[in-house]
């Protein structure tokens, strides 16, 4: 099966900060926009930030390798390289993250490099790599 692009919208409280960020400093191609949206190239996926003029918010978050993992998130698996070079321009950019970058599960199945912050609007994203691609599902 060929992998499709997935499509993703979610409120953001300004479109400004929405460019800034998501176009800026995650480096996200502009796609189209309006008044009230605008899509963005994620690593082949669309994204559409959606204005709704209020910050999102959490469900709750669950435990994960010791860290409150926020509920719900978002992100992407990337090459490991792109994975680094992503934590080293958010760091650059002062980008506050909720579980800073790190490999989880060490040594077992599913080891992986994951990080989470969030957009200014709240929204959490999670950024992950896996130097073997077929840990992706591993039990």
């Amino acid at each position: 099966m060929t992998l499709r692009p997935f499509h993703l919208a979610f409120p953001v409280r300004d479109l400004a900060e929405a460019r800034a960020f998501w176009g800026g400093t995650m480096g996200c191609p502009e796609g189209r926009s309006s008044e009230t949206w605008i899509d963005f190239d994620f690593y082949g996926h669309q994204i559409v930030t959606h204005c709704v003029g209020e910050q999102a918010g959490d469900a709750g978050n669950n435990p994960v390798d010791g860290h409150g993992v926020p509920v719900p998130h978002f992100g992407i698996v990337l090459e490991m390289s792109d994975w680094q070079a992503l934590a080293d321009r958010l760091k650059a950019a002062g980008t506050r993250f909720e579980i800073e970058p790190y490999i989880r599960f060490k040594g077992e199945p599913g080891e992986q490099a994951t990080m989470f912050f969030r957009d200014p609007s709240g929204n959490a994203v999670e950024m992950k790599a896996f130097a073997d691609l077929g840990q992706l599902f591993a039990k």
